[in-house]
């Protein structure tokens, strides 16, 4: 079940937790896209360096195949790299209309 979130608050949550909301934001988000049929592994990946990027771009492909639907997994993934700040905003606004 994808719910919805405000966009403004998952940031300002984020800062105001120091980043821990953020985490706790993607796996959550990670969840509903793998209810919804991506295939994103386990979000303790992320404490592993350099396999933390494999798991970057299955969330990316995730987001790109079942929410945007747009079949663009490299985009997003250069976008989650290099301005990685801005993908909640595309994540959960894409989500919301899920929602």
């Amino acid at each position: 079940m994808v719910k919805h979130r405000n966009i403004f608050l998952v940031y300002v949550f984020t800062i105001i937790t120091f980043g821990i909301y953020g985490i706790y934001w993607t796996v959550s988000t990670k969840n509903e896209m793998n209810s919804l049929g991506a295939k994103i592994p386990t979000a303790w990946l992320l404490l592993v360096p350099f396999v933390n990027l494999y798991w970057g771009y299955k969330y990316c492909e995730g987001f790109s195949e079942k929410v945007k639907k747009d079949n663009n997994p490299v985009l997003w993934f250069v976008l989650y790299l290099f301005v990685g700040f801005i993908i909640p905003g595309f994540v959960q606004s894409e989500l919301n209309k899920l929602a």
